[in-house]
């Protein structure tokens, strides 16, 4: 199922709370991407719809094993266009985050395949 470049920052920003803290709640996506409660909620309904994540008794959020390949996919093109942007273009840390934050999502599966190749293959 596709699901929008917001179910994706959702999904990375599950990824990355889950690793910070061990646990997610939705207050903690909230607080996390500056959004309201019923919007997380909202997506939350989404996210679980897709079978993306679980909502456990308590409120923890866990991420499907489908859910966990999903973020971290998108997690690796962010770490590796960020990268790229730093250290091959000179581009600021700040700006090379908001940048690879915005190209993860439209860039295709093929072309991103084909860059990392090139990146392992101008580097040796």
């Amino acid at each position: 199922m596709k699901i929008q470049e917001s179910g994706e920052n959702y999904l990375e920003t599950i990824l990355l709370l889950h690793n910070r803290n061990g646990y997610v709640r939705s207050i903690d996506i909230a607080n996390e991407l500056d959004y309201s409660k019923p919007s997380v909620s909202r997506a939350m309904g989404i996210l679980k719809n897709a079978n993306l994540i679980m909502v456990e008794p308590g409120g923890n959020i866990v991420l499907t094993e489908e859910g966990q390949k999903r973020a971290d996919a998108i997690y690796e093109r962010h770490c590796f266009i960020s990268e790229y942007l730093k250290t091959t273009l000179g581009i600021s840390p700040e700006i090379a985050s908001q940048d690879a934050c915005r190209i993860e999502h439209i860039i295709s599966e093929e072309t991103f395949k084909k860059i990392k190749q090139f990146c392992k293959q101008s580097s040796k």
